[in-house]
């Protein structure tokens, strides 16, 4: 098919704004699917969790065609903590569809994708969705749309997807305002015919091995290619290639500016990384064009996980099991990460990355559902800068420490996620915490709760902007840490639901960041260890304490349990000891020999606790992260 008739578009919008359910009509009204052909709700969303929560997770591309031209559509999640899926998606695409609930109207999620949209230099089509709902109120949001992105209000389709209403005017809109797809010019190092091609996404198959997903932008891809992984170095066959009309279909090739798939054979999907580009010299003369040579598509970042989260077992048996599921999961989900630790009390167990609370909650899910594992997890950790004296890249070489100039003085800079990883505190000049941007839209009832919410979990007011004459949007700072905490919920809780919040990462800041240790007779456990603001600490180790109290086993001697910042005792709680009655055979009323044998059993208690330790099984500490 000739470049000038195809278009690449994405939906983009704020979660339950029925951007599923307009892409859903759209494979209707083309024909790509017929109505009986829905097993579903959304048929793009072909995850069981998504059907379930009603939610879009993962990015899902489909060929449609229309008047004779090839549309390439990409349906995208509408929550934050899966914007790196938006991202990727806008890097194959040339326009997208900004869908907007005509009874809501701009969300926070709104103003993040539509940024997001502008930074990678795309074209918005504004569409108004819901316009059927008797609280629809057209005006209002035309008029914020058009505050928002400063169009034309009669460039705003608006459309019902529910009723069918409208809808084929999105479609002439697309012909008449997305221009051809953008392609590369080779540069004069390399062959001028040469393929190239990005990886948005990739997924493994049982039976094919990993799926590469990518978008075209010059020359074209056949079956049987040989293609290179340009920042992997991986040679692979193209196996396979097609579209997805949803379902994968194959084809003779992938034309230059299409979007398609690639079976590449791979059993890694390590080696088929996501941003990486797919290449190939088309002129057999050119013996010297190499892989090296060749320049790689630089459109998106790699993903950089914003908090951190044990995984464990509910039985150290259960591990291989465990690491089996973790790596399926990462074959199809690459915002997740996941390295490997031990402890002595619950033995291995990984040190996972997460994008957000609900990537935590939707991967925890999806273990239990997909591998049959149901698992233990931490309360979720930032990552932290950890600010030292002097040049110590071979002592913590481990860390991959960064080694800077900072005020005329050599310093080393540690980034750390786990605990246990954090230095002595002499050594430490500062502790710096990530800082993220947050912006909450409230109904103006609200905002004096929302201010009050944001201060007392340390944020910084910085901004006030009327999104209209209800809604107010409220911009602070916010330490990381508190908000990945019940920070949402709250919000919600107080606003009755309609508040909604958009947040991303925004500096380093310097602040009183203390790490809090948890004893249990005299020992520290690491795996309870935790990072925290000094202010919080008291109250934080006090609750911890007096969980661990409820669970941990009593013994013959009475065990102390404490929270302690840097070694200094900052909470405590006794677990009372078992006491046998020893006085229990005795006759008459000889109080000397009472007393004799109370004074031999206090003695051997006081000597037991001097050598007894405390061993702490497993279930105490699945019961005390339950809590």
């Amino acid at each position: 098919m000739k470049l000038q008739k195809i278009r690449n578009f994405c939906i983009i919008a704020h979660i339950d704004h029925g951007k599923s359910t307009l892409a859903d009509r759209l494979l209707e009204i083309t024909g790509t699917i017929e109505k009986r052909d829905m097993k579903h709700g959304q048929m793009l969303d072909t995850m069981e969790l998504e059907q379930e929560r009603g939610i879009t997770i993962k990015l899902q591309p489909v060929r449609m065609n229309w008047k004779d031209h090839e549309f390439n559509i990409i349906d995208t999640p509408g929550h934050v903590d899966f914007q790196y899926e938006v991202s990727r998606s806008l890097a194959s695409v040339e326009w997208c569809l900004l869908v907007v609930d005509a009874s809501q109207g701009i969300e926070a999620q709104t103003l993040s994708n539509v940024y997001l949209a502008i930074e990678n230099g795309l074209e918005i089509i504004p569409v108004l969705n819901k316009i059927d709902l008797p609280a629809a109120d057209v005006p209002r949001v035309t008029e914020e749309v058009v505050n928002l992105l400063g169009c034309d209000p009669s460039e705003i389709i608006p459309v019902s997807a529910k009723t069918w209403d409208n809808v084929e005017a999105i479609l002439d809109a697309v012909l008449e305002r997305i221009p051809k797809p953008v392609v590369h010019e080779s540069n004069s190092e390399v062959p001028k015919q040469e393929l190239k091609a990005l990886v948005f996404d990739s997924q493994y198959d049982s039976y094919r091995g990993v799926v590469s997903y990518v978008k075209v932008f010059s020359w074209e891809i056949k079956k049987w290619d040989t293609l290179h992984f340009l920042n992997t170095g991986k040679k692979i066959e193209a196996l396979d290639v097609g579209f997805f009309a949803p379902e994968y279909t194959s084809s003779k090739t992938i034309d230059n500016g299409s979007v398609g798939y690639v079976v590449t054979g791979l059993k890694s999907i390590r080696d088929a990384q996501v941003g990486d580009t797919l290449w190939k010299p088309e002129m057999v003369e050119w013996p010297k064009a190499k892989p090296e040579d060749a320049q790689s598509i630089e459109w998106f970042k790699t993903v950089t996980p914003f908090i951190y989260a044990g995984v464990f077992p509910m039985s150290t048996d259960e591990y291989p099991a465990l690491a089996d599921g973790m790596e399926r999961l990462m074959l199809n989900d690459s915002a997740l990460t996941k390295e490997s630790e031990a402890s002595t009390a619950l033995g291995q167990w990984f040190r996972c990355g997460f994008l957000g609370l609900l990537h935590l909650d939707i991967i925890k899910e999806r273990l239990f559902r997909e591998s049959n594992m149901d698992v233990i997890m931490t309360s979720p950790q930032v990552t932290y800068k950890v600010r030292m004296y002097g040049d110590k890249s071979s002592e913590y070489s481990r860390l991959l420490p960064e080694v800077i100039e900072h005020e005329n003085k050599t310093k080393t800079i540690l980034h750390i996620s786990n605990p246990e990883d954090f230095p002595a505190r002499e050594t430490c000049e500062g502790i710096l915490e990530p800082i993220a941007k947050i912006e909450i839209i409230t109904p103006s009832e609200y905002v004096g709760a929302m201010m009050q919410l944001s201060q007392d979990r340390r944020g910084v007011f910085k901004n006030q902007q009327f999104i209209d004459q209800t809604r107010i949007m409220l911009t602070y700072e916010l330490p990381m840490n508190e908000l990945i905490g019940d920070f949402y919920d709250e919000m919600k809780s107080i606003s009755s639901w309609y508040a909604s919040l958009h947040y991303e990462f925004l500096e380093y800041r310097e602040d009183d960041i203390v790490k809090l240790d948890i004893l249990i007779a005299g020992e520290r456990v690491a795996a309870l260890s935790l990072m925290c603001h000094r202010d919080q600490a008291r109250y934080i180790g006090g609750k911890m304490v007096k969980n661990l109290k409820e669970v941990v086993p009593r013994a013959q001697f009475a065990i102390p349990i404490q929270a302690a910042i840097w070694g200094s005792v900052v909470a405590r709680e006794t677990l009372s000891a078992f006491r046998k009655d020893v006085t229990a055979g005795l006759y008459g009323w000889d109080v000397s020999r009472k007393n004799k044998l109370l004074d031999k059993q206090k003695k051997g208690k006081k000597k037991m606790k001097q050598f007894g330790k405390v061993s702490l099984p497993s279930e105490a500490f699945v019961n005390l992260l339950k809590k």
